[in-house]
């Protein structure tokens, strides 16, 4: 059975450029725009492992994943925040969040499968990493 990703990111381009690396490891994806989007849909299903960007409108990366570890389906799920930002304090603040682990954009396609690997072990093809 496939795994599960929600990745969230208000940029289109980089939500497809995430999408098109985990499917092609195997992963099931399922996209939102925005913190709001995102925790609607942590709402309604179950995920294995969420990877959301920190500055978006409506509602934030950090403020998402302090409001996803208040869920059902979020509260113990690894969170991991890839973004631009790379300041001490800003990781931090991810870390006090909830966030399991932090990718600076831009990122490699390898790095981002080698950080997913580590914390959904087994879920990456074998030839994908």
């Amino acid at each position: 059975m496939k795994r599960k990703v929600l990745t969230v990111d208000d940029a289109l381009t980089m939500r497809k450029l995430v999408a098109f690396t985990l499917r092609g490891a195997g992963l099931e994806v399922i996209e939102a725009a925005d913190g709001v989007d995102a925790l609607n849909l942590l709402q309604r299903q179950a995920v294995d492992l969420i990877i959301t960007d920190v500055n978006m409108p409506r509602m934030d990366g950090i403020t998402f994943t302090r409001q996803a570890r208040g869920t059902a389906n979020g509260r113990s799920v690894p969170i991991l925040i890839l973004t631009t930002e790379s300041e001490v304090g800003k990781k931090n603040e991810g870390r006090a969040a909830g966030a399991t682990g932090w990718i600076v954009k831009p990122f490699q396609q390898e790095q981002l499968l080698s950080v997913v690997s580590r914390v959904l072990p087994g879920a990456i093809k074998a030839n994908a990493a």
